[in-house]
């Protein structure tokens, strides 16, 4: 790539003045932006009909009180600084306040229980936190070994803009410093905290923008838990580094997600899997109530648009389908892109027809996280996206299919584990690359397919390798099944063999007759098994699902709805 056509060639006027490395570090990154575009909307949040928001300048002023108030509390260079609560505008001041300290800051998600974040906090040696209202209380009574609470909520405990602190030269970080430390979410037992530089973010955040445009005139959504590695870059961090407008969405409900989309005119929807499979069944559902004559004039348009944006690289959709994207408020959406989890194909190919740029991409949390991410203009429906520029990607011992575990070199890849160098020895190859745990393939165009994870591998009687999650994507669009997890189960110890079985979780809601009671757990075991049978014949005779079990209660998920597999007990 020629370096002057880079999307972060602009930063050369800035080297030597605004910083000094090969990348800047995050507040140097911020500081830049201010300075191009200092006037126009940071940190945006709707308060029932209020619109409140922050300029870029007002958040670095609010950012550099609180960082002032740190340095004097005595914060410097290398402590730990924790922040937990839902995403606002007071959350994204605390975590830039803490690494404008110089100090490390380690994001916490408030969803997790009150001793598994007291766990967190001493684990990563955390002296001051920013909280919710929802927990402080709880935290001023029971401190342990933190010496300051701040309130991330006006008129509870000390509330974070009302902080502030004498001038001082404080020491900033370099790029090569840690910047936050990220717990994955397999919290139990000894949690793993992910090490990450400046650097590590930073050049992840611009080498994304080499497989994708993004603008000062976006409107990203952050709707997602920030704290989680995905939306803390593609939304949180790449908002910051182009000047875009940053609207933090309150709650994971489509009335409430759809209300905020239209208002704020959002151009950059991440999400995960989940919520895109909610949305396009409600705009598909909307089509079909106008019968089939209008549906399947409707799904012809559809192929035909998506011929034409696939062959052609136009993009009809947008304008064939405006008013059933109005109605769905999604007209104003330049991009979607999904992370996470594995999207199905059909989704990823509906959403393009409809007109919208629909992206996926891939990565960890200890590579910052985005590895690879599926250019718009040269999409591949069935790959989780093109490999970044500066990353060095291969396959371990592939086999016949060039199947292997992917492992990865790069500058966003992790520092190691804190505090944990017998696990972070174990995570990277002899020759410095990191061990991703997935498996997948690329193909001649450096694209990457994942068939899914080392540890979820099933081994059938025929010796065939099946991964789970290749099947669970055949279940995205069946409204009926809320949650699906397929795993082996023990045919034959001695041998290994495996039987493959799903747990499904049945969608309350579309079980409920006309008063609104749920049907009787017969008739919804007997669906379900038809949808598996209906399934069962598009799979390969070695994936088919041989036993089914209906549970009665949702299994536990992570903040970006991943079923959690290994607290599953049945």
């Amino acid at each position: 790539m020629n370096t002057a056509t880079t999307p972060w060639a602009f930063l050369d006027a800035y080297r030597g003045t605004y910083f000094s490395g090969e990348w800047p570090t995050l507040p140097e990154m911020f500081r830049i932006t201010t300075k191009r575009y200092g006037e126009r909307p940071c940190l945006t949040i709707y308060e029932g009909d209020e619109r409140i928001s922050l300029t870029y300048s007002q958040t670095l002023a609010k950012i550099e009180a609180v960082s002032r108030w740190l340095y004097a509390q005595g914060i410097r260079k290398g402590d730990k600084v924790a922040v937990t609560g839902k995403n606002t505008p007071e959350w994204a001041v605390a975590y830039l306040a803490v690494l404008f300290a110089g100090a490390t800051v380690v994001p916490i998600d408030y969803q997790l229980k009150q001793e598994e974040i007291e766990l967190l906090l001493k684990t990563a040696d955390v002296t001051i936190l920013f909280v919710d209202e929802e927990k402080h209380g709880r935290f001023v009574e029971q401190p342990g070994q933190l010496k300051t609470i701040i309130s991330l909520k006006k008129g509870v405990g000390t509330y974070i803009y009302d902080l502030d602190g004498p001038e001082a030269s404080i020491e900033g970080a370099t790029e090569t410093d840690l910047a936050a430390i990220l717990f994955t979410s397999g919290t139990t037992g000894n949690p793993k905290g992910v090490m990450l530089t400046h650097k590590n973010f930073v050049s992840d955040c611009y080498l994304a923008q080499s497989n994708l445009n993004i603008y000062h005139t976006d409107v990203f959504y952050a709707l997602l838990p920030i704290h989680h590695s995905y939306t803390m870059l593609a939304v949180f961090i790449e908002a910051l580094s182009v000047g875009a407008e940053l609207v933090f969405g309150k709650r994971i409900v489509t009335k409430a997600i759809l209300k905020d989309l239209k208002e704020a005119k959002v151009t950059m929807f991440l999400g995960v899997p989940v919520l895109f499979n909610a949305v396009l069944n409600g705009i598909m559902k909307g089509i079909k109530a106008k019968g089939p004559l209008v549906y399947g004039i409707i799904r012809i348009m559809m192929s035909i648009s998506g011929f034409i944006k696939k062959v052609f690289k136009v993009n009809p959709g947008k304008k064939m389908f405006h008013s059933i994207l109005d109605k769905a408020s999604l007209s104003s959406i330049r991009i979607c892109i999904s992370g996470g989890g594995p999207l199905a194909p059909s989704v990823f190919k509906q959403y393009n027809q409809l007109g919208i740029d629909f992206v996926q991409g891939y990565g960890l949390t200890e590579t910052s996280p985005i590895i690879t991410l599926n250019p718009k203009e040269h999409y591949k429906e069935t790959s989780v996206g093109k490999v970044l520029p500066q990353v060095d990607m291969k396959i371990l011992n592939p086999d016949e299919q060039g199947v292997g575990e992917i492992i990865v070199k790069g500058p966003m890849v992790m520092q190691g584990y804190y505090k944990m160098p017998e696990e972070t020895r174990e995570t990277f190859t002899e020759d410095g690359y990191l061990k991703t745990g997935d498996l997948g393939y690329l193909d001649s165009e450096q694209y990457l397919y994942l068939t899914g994870r080392a540890k979820n591998l099933i081994v059938t009687e025929g010796g065939k390798n099946v991964y789970p999650e290749e099947i669970e994507n055949e279940f995205q669009l069946y409204g009926e099944i809320e949650q699906i997890l397929v795993r082996g189960y023990l045919l034959d110890a001695k041998m290994k063999i495996e039987g493959i079985e799903a747990l499904v979780y049945p969608n309350q809601e579309a079980f409920k007759d006309e008063v609104g009671a749920l049907k009787p757990k017969a008739e919804i075991k007997q669906r379900i098994e038809a949808i598996i049978a209906e399934v069962n014949q598009r799979l390969k005779p070695y994936q088919k699902i041989e036993r089914v079990i209906v549970l009665d209660e949702p299994m536990e998920m992570t903040t970006t709805k991943k079923i959690k597999r290994s607290a599953v007990k049945i």
